[in-house]
């Protein structure tokens, strides 16, 4: 039975969403208030603890508040000129997620495939079934991604693999060959999204070569955001980069004026203070470490945080102290992070990096709550 037989039979009451549609969990962000209200000390959304560079806001009060340059040509400019990258293959975003959903839309739909590595960006599930298309999910390796695994799911009817590189919400990270095994083992029609949201915070030499492959080929998209190291989360802004062809596609429905005056205007600032970039990942460096060695200690009371190349550290609660009681006794001196049990991790907390004494505290505090539940 056709749709218009079925609308002739049983006439509808309201306007229906498409089936896939419903079928969205919708994107949850992470909490800055406890359940009661009050406010905490937010390290559940992986912003950057050091703020917003000075250069950055003495631009955002100058701005004009008209319309902006909807091909924010400048800003365009000047990324390419950072990255050695043509600003023609380049394609702004309200953030990395815009851009990111504009690659299942102009890649795939009903009856397509989209893979991507469990306990990945959760964005990646929306952006599949927002255009259609079904998810499909690969094993993880340890809470990473197993290459192997991702690549033995892809069919005919894949069309585009999306991987986080560090990965939301673990840390986890593929090096180079690993990224270029992934590609090469793809069929050509396939779109592979390398979504390089934390990949400021990772060191240069260890650098995963996805812009040289978005460079080289024509099935590669790399996405990067200015919310994390910039510090311009509040701002939205995403930039993406691949063939002409694709930055074709996203341009056609990319929404106008996606880019505000201001946020363009942050961000060519943000681009001209490499040294705040370079504080804020030499910062992260060495308090994640320090956050790691404390955790580490923990181990014989059933913590475990995995390695991590982003701003945050996913700890895994395998002993007496459940990830739910110390999300709550967490909270209670003062600090939200991020508990996951909606993305398949009720025994994991992710813990954004932040200042000393908070990193210093939320230790502490873990110590005392391990200790407590022997």
């Amino acid at each position: 039975m056709t749709e218009t037989e079925t609308r002739t039979k049983a006439p509808r009451t309201r306007p229906t969403p498409k089936p896939w549609i419903e079928a969205i969990h919708a994107y949850v962000p992470g909490k800055s208030k406890g359940k009661d209200g009050r406010p905490l000390i937010k390290l559940s959304a992986n912003e950057n603890p050091l703020g917003t560079s000075e250069a950055a806001l003495a631009a955002k009060a100058q701005a004009p508040s008209l319309y902006p340059d909807p091909d924010s040509t400048a800003l365009r400019a000047e990324i390419g000129a950072r990255h050695g990258i043509d600003p023609a293959r380049v394609v702004m975003g309200t953030g990395s997620d815009e851009l990111l959903n504009l690659a299942a839309q102009g890649y795939a739909g009903p009856g397509d495939e989209v893979i991507y590595v469990r306990f990945g960006f959760s964005v990646y599930d929306i952006a599949a079934r927002r255009c259609g298309a079904v998810p499909v999910v690969a094993p993880d390796a340890d809470y990473g991604t197993d290459v192997d695994a991702l690549l033995a799911l892809v069919t005919a009817s894949t069309r585009v693999v999306f991987i986080a590189n560090p990965n939301n919400p673990t840390g986890s990270f593929l090096p180079r060959g690993e990224i270029a095994r992934l590609h090469a083992a793809l069929p050509a029609d396939v779109l592979l999204v390398i979504d390089q949201a934390y990949g400021e915070y990772v060191a240069p030499e260890d650098d995963d070569g996805a812009l040289a492959l978005a460079a080289a080929h024509e099935n590669v998209l790399v996405t990067r955001t200015f919310s994390k190291i910039f510090g311009l989360a509040g701002e939205r802004i995403g930039w993406a980069t691949g063939a002409p062809g694709i930055i074709a596609t996203l341009n056609r429905i990319r929404g106008p004026f996606n880019v505000s005056g201001t946020g363009q205007a942050m961000a060519l600032a943000a681009l001209a203070d490499p040294a705040f970039v370079e504080a804020s990942r030499v910062h992260n460096r060495d308090e994640r470490a320090r956050f790691v060695e404390r955790i580490d200690a923990l181990g014989n009371l059933g913590l475990r945080a995995l390695p991590s190349q982003a701003n945050f550290v996913l700890v895994l609660f395998e002993g007496r102290l459940t990830a739910e009681a110390a999300f709550e006794g967490l909270a209670e001196r003062g600090y939200i992070v991020r508990w996951l049990p909606n993305q398949g991790l009720p025994q994991a907390l992710r813990i954004t990096i932040g200042k000393p004494a908070d990193m210093d505290a939320i230790a502490q505090g873990l110590r005392e709550m391990a200790e407590a539940a022997k």
